[in-house]
């Protein structure tokens, strides 16, 4: 059946070219597309308390490192997700994780997710990380709405949300399921047009 609303982003709009590198302005930052050679960082990543306690899908082998990186790069390709390493920009270290998931062109929407390594946590990377992707799927991409949620129990991603701009719009009851049970959910987000 034909779409009777023309798409906020039309199908080609993302996969159409290489996955951008997104550099943080003004800053020591570079937001890069995951490389084969950055499995073993992404496995130990995933070996974190935090980083395991806050995300359903944990990667426990280098074979899983692999697949993870060589699924990001098909999410691009077929425009439903979209994942980056944020690292330094002078040596490229990684320091965490940013991403757009369940990326809807048509009404231009996307969810965004992100993690930082432990010996990068309370240094900022995240909000200026979250703002530049932002700033890249709104002002430069197209997409209408980015929503963020977090458990009501992670304090520190509300931080992040906050200074990266992302309204907090409500608390969705018993809204996802972790390891320790059903958690409630906030849900932020930015729109077109936000400061």
């Amino acid at each position: 059946m034909p779409l009777a609303i023309t798409p906020a982003l039309p199908a080609g709009a993302l996969s159409s070219t290489p996955q951008p590198s997104l550099p943080v302005c003004g800053e020591e930052l570079l937001l890069r597309p995951w490389e084969k050679g950055d499995a073993p960082v992404l496995q130990a990543a995933y070996q974190d308390e935090a980083i395991r306690r806050w995300h359903m899908s944990h990667v426990t082998s280098p074979a899983e490192a692999q697949e993870w990186i060589e699924a990001a790069h098909r999410s691009w390709q077929q425009e439903r997700d979209a994942q980056w390493a944020i690292t330094r920009a002078d040596g490229g270290e990684i320091l965490g994780r940013a991403g757009l998931r369940r990326m809807d062109l048509v009404h231009g929407e996307a969810e965004c997710a992100y993690w930082v390594l432990p010996h990068a946590r309370g240094t900022g990377v995240a909000p200026r990380a979250l703002t530049t992707l932002a700033a890249w799927a709104l002002d430069e991409t197209g997409f209408h709405r980015l929503e963020l949620a977090h458990s009501t129990a992670n304090e520190p991603s509300c931080r992040v949300a906050a200074k990266s701009g992302f309204t907090l719009e409500g608390t969705r009851r018993s809204a996802h399921l972790q390891q320790d049970g059903w958690h409630d959910m906030h849900l932020h987000a930015r729109v077109q047009g936000d400061l």
